[in-house]
């Protein structure tokens, strides 16, 4: 396997995997405050442009971690966005053994 591939992939896959822990925190704690609201409305803004670059040059590389990343930020932003109570019942929903 050439090391331009594997050094992509592993890269695609830390920045995929890197939101996970901010988003469990936030779906364990009920938790947005330490967020900050302009960091992740940059970083949805950048990850939709680095999507639409992708699907526009048609390279599945850039297509699929940037499309990942972008739910994953959003999740975050939302929930930074979403009234307490409705974020709360979000998190309700996917963990609701932390009531």
């Amino acid at each position: 396997m050439d090391s331009t591939l594997v050094i992509g992939t592993v890269a695609a896959l830390v920045s995929t995997v890197s939101f996970v822990p901010q988003a469990w925190k936030i779906i364990r704690t009920r938790n947005t405050s330490g967020i900050s609201t302009g960091m992740y409305a940059m970083t949805v803004a950048g990850f939709s442009l680095w999507l639409s670059y992708g699907l526009l040059r048609r390279e599945w590389p850039l297509i699929v971690p940037n499309a990942i990343c972008l739910f994953a930020s959003s999740f975050i932003f939302a929930m930074k966005l979403f009234p307490k109570r409705f974020m709360r019942s979000v998190a309700d929903a996917l963990n609701p053994s932390a009531n």
